[in-house]
């Protein structure tokens, strides 16, 4: 007889109890699991543990077979969940986590050796100061160590397979396989002004189109206006030839220039949230696709040089998909 659940999904076959025929899966497993589950890919997976795909796909259908039913269905890119799955992650994830944060600690408690090496962390400044430091006090309270550094992605990539850092958060995802990369979450664009421009702009966006931006100072990160070319390219399906009013190189500074009334800029929407609520800065337009970037979470292929850089990896990725 064919023993199937409540829904019709195959059950676990009699008499071999819920941890399947062969015993309790090992840690290896279901850390495993818990990595495929967390990266939503065999491969991104496997980049993390710094294992060959192959291996992964091995220990998960190894962990398929000792409990008995399916942990993701295949997909065209990436795995999805099932629901055993999200029940299993929700079971194992707080004891595994702790595992790794009690490793952590114990590599960082002082001794002989002193303290345990810091975490070098690198990433653009306003990202990492917004939206990834408020989030690691937890970690700094159990003992990890963190020296961060701020930079562009093309440098600090570069740096990164030099040695110089251990994780990096990029805006770009890597070219070629010499490091390993997760996605972390997405930041939507907005245009944005201070209600002295906005005023005058009025609703004449959605008619003209860029046209109605013509001789309104635009407020920069750079001189060659590489966010703004972007949201041009991606909405007005144009391509922006322009001079700024003015550069910066940091978006903070970028928000309060164009909330000062110097002109229209395009920011991240985490970055500018609380002046679009209190009305600080005026969404100029809202398009029904916004331009979306997904930053990436890079590190040197291998197993982290020590415990506390897989526990801020495994930390990032986690607040990264719970914020998604």
């Amino acid at each position: 007889m064919d023993d199937r659940n409540s829904d019709g999904s195959p059950g676990i076959p009699a008499g071999t109890g819920p941890q399947g025929p062969a015993g309790p899966p090992d840690l290896n497993l279901l850390r495993t699991f818990l990595a495929v589950y967390r990266a939503g890919a065999f491969t991104a997976g496997a980049r993390v543990l710094g294992l060959s795909q192959p291996t992964v796909t091995a220990q998960i259908r190894a962990l398929e077979g000792r409990l008995g039913r399916e942990l993701f269905e295949r997909l065209p890119r990436g795995v999805a969940p099932t629901p055993f799955a999200d029940d299993l992650a929700a079971r194992v994830m707080g004891p595994l986590d702790a595992l790794s944060a009690a490793a952590g600690a114990a590599a960082g408690a002082p001794g002989e050796d002193g303290p345990a090496e810091p975490v070098h962390l690198a990433g653009p400044a306003e990202y990492l100061s917004h939206s990834v430091l408020p989030t690691l006090a937890p970690l700094v309270e159990r003992g990890v160590r963190l020296r961060i550094a701020f930079g562009l992605t093309d440098g600090l990539l570069d740096e990164l397979r030099a040695g110089r850092h251990d994780l990096v958060v990029s805006t770009a995802r890597p070219r070629g396989r010499s490091l390993a990369w997760l996605p972390l979450d997405d930041e939507e664009f907005v245009l944005v002004a201070a209600p002295v421009w906005a005023e005058r702009i009025g609703g004449r966006i959605a008619e003209e189109g860029p046209a109605a931006l013509h001789g309104v100072p635009l407020v920069a990160y750079a001189e060659d206006l590489p966010i703004l070319r972007r949201y041009w390219r991606h909405v007005f399906g144009r391509r922006l030839t322009a001079v700024p009013a003015v550069t910066v190189p940091d978006l903070r500074a970028v928000r309060a220039a164009v909330a000062g009334g110097a002109g229209v800029s395009v920011l991240p929407r985490y970055l500018c949230a609380a002046e679009l609520a209190s009305g600080a800065l005026v969404p100029l337009h809202l398009p029904e696709d916004p331009p979306i970037n997904t930053g990436f979470l890079v590190q040197r292929p291998g197993p982290p040089a020590h415990p506390h850089v897989a526990l801020v990896r495994d930390h990032l990725v986690r607040r990264g998909r719970e914020a998604g």
